[in-house]
C-alpha cells in the first residue's frame, strides 16, 4: 500500500475516532507512517489532549488490516484503560483489559485474543510480573504482538513525578519481541532528562533509529493563576464562595485523603454537589464518581493524585489545587486535565504553609537505606516467602516493602513466583550515588514549585521551561501576564463556617482486630483474630494529622518542645468527650507512658481527670516501637517489656489516653493488658491520629 493510501484509511479511522471535521496533526502522521509502514520505534512527546491515543488506535487498525497480530497497550491506571476501551471502539477496534480488577475474565479474554477477535490489549505493568500472567500469557502474547504501545512513558523514569519499579521490567519484554514489531511510547510530561531515562530503558536511544516527535505543551485554553490565603479555613471560604462562578465542573486537588474527604464534607454543607475521590475510594465508588463528572451530574470531583493520567473529559472547565503538588511537572500534569475541548479552563493553585510538611512526609517514603535493603536480600531463599511473612524480620513497612522487592526484582537480585518471593543469588550493589542523585533532583523539584508561587515572569513559561519545552513563550493569558489578580477576599460568614468545619473536634479510632501474620519469625506469640475479650473498644481523637484543620495545630503542637497541653487544645478535647455518646461512662484515666512527651501526656491525663472527676488509675508503661517499621516490627517492640496499674477492682470502661495513635499497636497492646489487668472495656483517646 502506497503512502498516500495509507494517508487516506488514516485519516478515515480518525474522522470515526475524533468526528467527521477531524484532520490528522502532520506529526500524528509522522507517527502513524513510521510505525506501519516503516516499522521503527517512536517516542512521542506531546502535550494532554494532544491525541497519542489516536495514533496507536490508528495504527493498531491500519496494523490489523495488513494481518498483523493485537497491540499491547501496557497503561498504568484502571480509569485510563476504561477511557481507552471507549475510544477503541469509537475508532472500530476492539479492546479488552487484563488487569486485577478482573482476573475473573482473564481467561475469556486470553481466549479472544487467540481467536483473532481483540485488536488491542491493554494490561497494567504490575501483570508483566504477575507469576501467573508471565509464564503462561506473557509468551504467547509477545510472540504474536503487531505493535507494543508503553503509555505514561515517563513513569519509566526515576525522574519521572510518577515512577513505577513495574515499569522497568518492559526492557525485558522489548527484548523478547520477534524482529519488526514496532514500539510507541508516548507522555505528555517529559523533560530533557526524562526523555534521554525513557530512552535508555527502553532501548528507544542513540543508535536504534527511534523516532522522536516533541510538540509544543502549551495549552491556549488554560488560564493559570495563584491566590495565597493565610489560614486553611481561608482557603476553604474561598473555594466554597467561588466554586459556582469556576466554568462547568472539574477537579478540586487536596494532597491528602483525610484534606479531599474533609473539602469535599464541607462543599456538600455548602450546597454543592462534589464527590471525594482517593486511592482508598472503592473501585466501584470510583467509576461511579469518574461518570458522574464525565456527565456533569457534579460540580467537582475532590481528589487526591489518584484522579490524574489518562483521567479523559474535553469540556473539563477548572482545576483548583488546594495546596501545592512537590513538582512542576505534576502541576502541569494535574491541570493537563482541564481546556481540552472548551476556549477557557481555569486552573488555581491555593498554596498552604503546611504543604512542606507533606512533601517531607511523602519523601520520607522514599527508598530505604541499604542496610534495610541487605535485610530484605538476607531473609530471602530459594524458597518462597510472601510479603507478610517477610515483615516481621525487616524494618520497613508493607508500602514500602513492595516497592523494595519490585526494584530488587527489576534489577535482577530477586523474583516473584507463586508464594511469594525468592532469591535469584545474583549479586547486586546499592547504587547509593544514584539515589543521592535522585533525593537532589527531589529537592530541586520543590524549590521550583516555590518559584512558580513567586515568579513575576509567564506562569506557563514557567511550567514550560521546567519541562524543556523548546516552545516556551509567554502565554499572555495568565494572571502575571495579564495583570488581572484573582481576589483573595472572602466573607466573615463564609470564613467562619470554614472554621468551624474545620475545627469541628472528634474523629474515630478503629480498634486492630487481627495480629500481624508472622510474628513467631520475630520471638511473638500473637496470631490471628484478636479475642473480643483483650480489644479495644472504638475509640476518639482530636483530629488527623493530614487534617487541614486540626492537622495543622497538632502538627505544630508536636514539633514543638515537651509541655503542658494547650488550653485551646484541651477545650477541643472536652468537645470530643462531651459528643462521645459512650453506652457507659468511664470510671478512671490510663494514660500510656511516654519517653518523648511526658509533660504532654501526663498533662493531658490529669486534666481529663480533673474535669471528668474520674480517677487517675496510673500509667501502661511498653516496650520500645520501632519508627517507621511495619506492623510487626512495631508489635515486636512493643511487647519486649510492660508494666501495667492495677485495674482489678474497677467496674466500667477505662478512659486509655496518648498523644497519638500512628499504627494503632499501642493502644491495641496497652489495651489488651489492660482487658487481662481486669478493665471490663478499654476507651482509647489521643489527641492525633496519623491518617
Amino acid at each position: 500500500m502506497d503512502d498516500n493510501a495509507l494517508r487516506a484509511l488514516a485519516e478515515e479511522r480518525l474522522r470515526a475516532l475524533a468526528g467527521p471535521g477531524a484532520v490528522l496533526r502532520e506529526d500524528q502522521w509522522t507517527a502513524i507512517h513510521a510505525l506501519v509502514a516503516l516499522r521503527r520505534r517512536a517516542l512521542v512527546v506531546q502535550r494532554t489532549g494532544w491525541g497519542k491515543s489516536a495514533v496507536y488506535f490508528i495504527a493498531t487498525a491500519l496494523l490489523r488490516s495488513l494481518g498483523e497480530g493485537p497491540t499491547v497497550i501496557v497503561s498504568p491506571l484502571l480509569a485510563l484503560m476504561r477511557n481507552q476501551v471507549d475510544a477503541a471502539a469509537r475508532a472500530g477496534v476492539h479492546a479488552a483489559t487484563i488487569n486485577s480488577a478482573n482476573t475473573d475474565e482473564w481467561q475469556d479474554v486470553q481466549e479472544r485474543v487467540a481467536a483473532g477477535e481483540v485488536d488491542v490489549l491493554l494490561v497494567s505493568p504490575e501483570r508483566l510480573n504477575n507469576p501467573d500472567f508471565r509464564d503462561t500469557v506473557l509468551p504467547s502474547l509477545t510472540a504474536s504482538a503487531g505493535l507494543l504501545v508503553v503509555d505514561e512513558a515517563h513513569c519509566i523514569s526515576d525522574w519521572g513525578h510518577d515512577f513505577r519499579p513495574d515499569y522497568r521490567r518492559l526492557r525485558t519484554l522489548l527484548t523478547e519481541l520477534p524482529a519488526g514489531v514496532p514500539v510507541l511510547a508516548t507522555t505528555a510530561t517529559a523533560n530533557d532528562r526524562v526523555v534521554r531515562d525513557v530512552t535508555e530503558q527502553l532501548g528507544l536511544g542513540a543508535g536504534s533509529d527511534t523516532l522522536v516527535l516533541r510538540g509544543p505543551l502549551d495549552r491556549e485554553s488554560l488560564r493559570l493563576a495563584a491566590v495565597r490565603l493565610p489560614t486553611a479555613e481561608a482557603r476553604l471560604a474561598w473555594l466554597a464562595e467561588r466554586l459556582a462562578e469556576l466554568p462547568g465542573s472539574g477537579i478540586v486537588y487536596a494532597l491528602t485523603v483525610a484534606a479531599a474527604d474533609d473539602v469535599a464534607a464541607f462543599l456538600r454543607e455548602r450546597g454543592y454537589e462534589v464527590v471525594a475521590y482517593s486511592g482508598r475510594t472503592d473501585p466501584a465508588e470510583r467509576q461511579r464518581a469518574e461518570e458522574d463528572l464525565l456527565a456533569n451530574r457534579v460540580k467537582a470531583l475532590v481528589a487526591t493524585s489518584a484522579l490524574g493520567m489518562g483521567f479523559d473529559k474535553p469540556d473539563l472547565g477548572f482545576v483548583v489545587h488546594l495546596g501545592a503538588p512537590p513538582s512542576p511537572i505534576a502541576y502541569y500534569q494535574q491541570i493537563g486535565r482541564a481546556g481540552r475541548g472548551v476556549e477557557r479552563a481555569e486552573a488555581l493553585l491555593l498554596p498552604g504553609p503546611e504543604d512542606r510538611d507533606i512533601w517531607a512526609y511523602f519523601a520520607s517514603l522514599a527508598f530505604p537505606p541499604e542496610r534495610v535493603v541487605r535485610q530484605v536480600l538476607a531473609a530471602l531463599t530459594d524458597e518462597p516467602r510472601s510479603t507478610a511473612a517477610l515483615e516481621p524480620v525487616v524494618e520497613l513497612s508493607r508500602t514500602r516493602l513492595e516497592v523494595v522487592l519490585k526494584v530488587l526484582d527489576v534489577d535482577g537480585a530477586v523474583r516473584r513466583v507463586r508464594g511469594g518471593w525468592v532469591s535469584t543469588g545474583r549479586p547486586w550493589e546499592y547504587d547509593e550515588e544514584r539515589y543521592g542523585r535522585i533525593e537532589r533532583a527531589r529537592q530541586a523539584e520543590q524549590r521550583a514549585v516555590l518559584d512558580y508561587l513567586d515568579t513575576e515572569g509567564c506562569r506557563m513559561e514557567f511550567l514550560l521551561r521546567q519541562l524543556d519545552d523548546p516552545h516556551a513563550a509567554p502565554c499572555g493569558r495568565c494572571d502575571n501576564c495579564t495583570g488581572q489578580r484573582v481576589s483573595a477576599a472572602v466573607s466573615e460568614g463564609a470564613a467562619t463556617a470554614a472554621r468551624e468545619r474545620l475545627l469541628r473536634p472528634g474523629v474515630d479510632v478503629a480498634p486492630r482486630k487481627m495480629w500481624p501474620t508472622g510474628m513467631a519469625a520475630a520471638g511473638v506469640s500473637l496470631s490471628g483474630r484478636i479475642p473480643a475479650g483483650e480489644q479495644a473498644a472504638t475509640g476518639r481523637a482530636l483530629g488527623r494529622l493530614t487534617d487541614i484543620g486540626w492537622g495543622n495545630r497538632l502538627r505544630s503542637l508536636f514539633a514543638e518542645a515537651d509541655r503542658e497541653l494547650p488550653d485551646e487544645v484541651f477545650a477541643a478535647c472536652v468537645q470530643v468527650l462531651s459528643a462521645w455518646g459512650w453506652e457507659r461512662r468511664p470510671v478512671g484515666v490510663v494514660s500510656v507512658g511516654s519517653r518523648t512527651r511526658p509533660e504532654l501526656v501526663g498533662s493531658f491525663a490529669r486534666r481529663i481527670s480533673e474535669v471528668g472527676r474520674l480517677p487517675q488509675l496510673g500509667t501502661v508503661w511498653l516496650g520500645t516501637a520501632v519508627r517507621r517499621a511495619n506492623s510487626a516490627q512495631r508489635l515486636a517492640g512493643l511487647v519486649s517489656a510492660s508494666r501495667v496499674p492495677d485495674v482489678s477492682g474497677v467496674d466500667g470502661p477505662v478512659l486509655l489516653v496518648d498523644d497519638q495513635v500512628d499504627t494503632g499497636w499501642t493502644m491495641t497492646v496497652a489495651a489488651r493488658l489492660l482487658r487481662g489487668a481486669g478493665a471490663p472495656e478499654v476507651l482509647p483517646f489521643a489527641l492525633a491520629v496519623t491518617a
